[in-house]
């Protein structure tokens, strides 16, 4: 196993294009790729109602102790790189975030008011603490604390205008060689998709890259603007800081 392992942390909010950033990350031959590794936890601590939660929880570890152990400890497959997809709600408050030092914690953003369309076909009343926003601007503000640098920041909607140039941005900024495989994959489910998939993932397994940027009617819904304002604030703060 490689000494050298770079460990990314990418941490996103829900309804992002972080599934689809996970193919790309894991159609590299050098990557080995772990999908949402504390969402067991989340749902056993939180008992929030999300399609298959049950068959989540029995399937996945519910203890963050052992799951940061996975995260900061060897790696499959002879990897070169260790690529996490994170959902930032879900590293809820009593997780120590000492091993964030361990990792290179990178942010994928996106503008909330597509964020809240998206999340709303699932769930027609989303919450300002389901969205991520507020939990993403704080892991964002530790890490930055912590390392006393800014850690990468990339936005969706410039990632689908360009895919090669932000990806290799992102690339530069994380130490490691950006290379074509991460532009398509084929199409399907992988071993390393979450036992959740059947519910969330349908779209990305019919991709085969990153779909073009389409701009869409942003029209949020009179009893959302409230929490699409709060959203906002948050996403502007990371939003100066994106490699573009």
């Amino acid at each position: 196993m490689p000494s050298d392992i770079v460990r990314i942390a990418m941490w996103s909010g829900p309804r992002n294009i972080s599934t689809a950033l996970m193919r790309s990350w894991g159609n590299r031959p050098d990557t080995f790729v772990m999908d949402e590794p504390f969402y067991a936890y989340y749902l056993e601590r939180t008992a929030v109602a999300h399609p298959g939660a049950g068959e989540v929880i029995a399937n996945g570890e519910t203890n963050w102790r052992k799951i940061v152990e996975q995260l900061t400890g060897p790696v499959s497959d002879d990897a070169h790189i260790l690529y996490q997809k994170q959902m930032t709600h879900h590293l809820l408050p009593e997780v120590n975030r000492d091993w964030l030092g361990q990792v290179t914690n990178c942010f994928l953003i996106r503008d909330p008011s597509e964020v809240i369309l998206s999340y709303m076909k699932k769930n027609d009343e989303p919450t300002l603490e389901d969205l991520g926003f507020v939990q993403q601007t704080e892991i964002f503000d530790f890490v930055q604390r912590e390392t006393g640098s800014v850690p990468p920041v990339i936005d969706a909607d410039d990632v689908l205008r360009d895919p090669k140039r932000v990806l290799r941005l992102l690339c530069d900024a994380v130490g490691v060689e950006f290379t074509e495989a991460m532009l398509s994959w084929p199409r399907g489910p992988r071993p390393t998709d979450g036992i959740w998939a059947k519910y969330w993932y349908a779209e990305v397994e019919n991709s085969t890259s990153f779909r073009p940027y389409q701009p869409r009617a942003k029209d949020i819904p009179k009893r959302l603007r409230g929490v699409y304002e709060q959203c906002h604030q948050y996403y502007e703060k990371l939003y100066q800081y994106r490699l573009h």
